[in-house]
């Protein structure tokens, strides 16, 4: 009887039974050397296409871990096209919205430059590194995808036609998140989204301008008290799954 092991693994191969996966340098020391992991042992691994899949220990090099696929333990499903579009904060805090919007379901991750944004750096690997580890964590059977930060202008300049944005307004002005969700057309609900929160300073006139004239938008509010940049974004991603998301 195997041994089991309670770890999932995000690996980029096509997953098939009886195949042998060799895991990259950093994870096969970790399920060496961290996990004291042994030829028997159980692991899933999931690629954000095939589903996920049992495997187990096959062999243990110096720098090499190699898993035998076994068989499909779940089938891949479809989950809500979902950006969520954010002005970069502090490291430690961005590193905490990117786990956290892994584990609520986000797909796509974009940094956004604004008239008041103060970080001047985004390690998007590192934002990617965050994604995958909570998508391990969470059972998540996909990674979202990270892109370099680009500006609030130019991301509005290409908007797709088919894209929906809740803007949550500082000003108060829209109707709460949910209700304004909850009442859209059910065409408008299952089209793919963005969230777009801005900088610790907000927004300026300008910006929110921009942002209120794309015919997508829906303008929301998320209460009467003032967030950090980091809480508003894990907040509109909440009240977005629960009116028109997969909660």
């Amino acid at each position: 009887m195997r041994k089991k092991m309670p770890h999932r693994l995000y690996v980029e191969y096509p997953l098939l039974k009886d195949d042998l996966v060799e895991l990259s340098p950093e994870q096969s020391h970790y399920l060496a050397n961290v996990m004291r992991a042994q030829p028997g042992d159980a692991v899933g691994l999931f690629n954000g296409h095939d589903g996920e899949w049992a495997a187990e220990v096959a062999q243990i090099k110096k720098k090499c871990v190699g898993l035998r696929v076994i068989c499909q333990s779940k089938q891949q499903h479809s989950e809500p096209t979902l950006m969520l579009a954010f002005a970069p904060i502090k490291k430690a805090r961005i590193d905490f919205v990117a786990q956290k919007a892994t584990e609520l379901g986000v797909s796509h991750l974009q940094p956004i430059l604004t008239h008041r944004t103060n970080v001047e750096r985004v390690k998007t690997d590192r934002m990617q590194a965050n994604a995958v580890e909570a998508a391990e964590q969470c059972e998540r059977l996909t990674v979202p995808t990270v892109s370099e930060p680009i500006k609030l202008g130019e991301l509005l300049a290409y908007w797709p036609k088919d894209r929906m944005i809740m803007f949550c307004d500082e000003d108060l002005s829209g109707l709460t998140a949910h209700t304004a969700l909850s009442q859209l057309p059910e065409e408008q609900k299952a089209s793919p989204w963005a969230i777009i929160i801005g900088p610790e300073g907000g927004f300026d006139d300008t910006e929110r301008a921009a942002i209120k004239a794309n015919t997508n938008t829906i303008v929301v509010s998320l209460g009467p008290r003032v967030l950090r940049a980091d809480t508003a974004a894990i907040a509109a991603i909440s009240l977005w799954q629960s009116a028109v998301g997969d909660w």
